[in-house]
């Protein structure tokens, strides 16, 4: 995963962003900036964060576990509450593909002779 992970070489790749499509970048920017604002939200920041880290966790997204591992930090998040983000992630992940081994079951029996609709 590091081997094509460079934190301040991939950043200087926004200017294709900024050059081809300036408008919808603003717009992400501004989304993302309103989603993570640090105060008016039900939900505190160091929360927002954890939950963003475990989605980069379990979409393996390792620009966004980089970043928001380290705003959760700065949100407060301790070292438990992080391991913890994992663990949810880990279980997500690992719940989807027994969810789906149990579709897969169902999906065959369409393959069976016997098999009725």
């Amino acid at each position: 995963m590091s081997e094509y992970f460079d934190r301040t070489a991939d950043k200087t790749y926004t200017k294709v962003y900024k050059a081809e499509t300036p408008d919808i970048l603003a717009a992400f920017a501004a989304f993302d900036q309103a989603v993570f604002a640090p105060e008016g939200r039900a939900i505190p920041l160091k929360y927002r964060e954890l939950i963003a880290l475990a989605v980069g966790i379990t979409t393996q997204c390792v620009y966004c576990i980089d970043g928001h591992s380290q705003n959760a930090v700065k949100a407060g998040a301790t070292e438990a509450e992080l391991a913890e983000a994992a663990w949810v992630a880990t279980a997500i992940r690992a719940g989807g593909g027994y969810a789906h081994g149990r579709l897969a079951f169902k999906l065959a029996d369409d393959a069976r002779p016997d098999h009725q609709h």
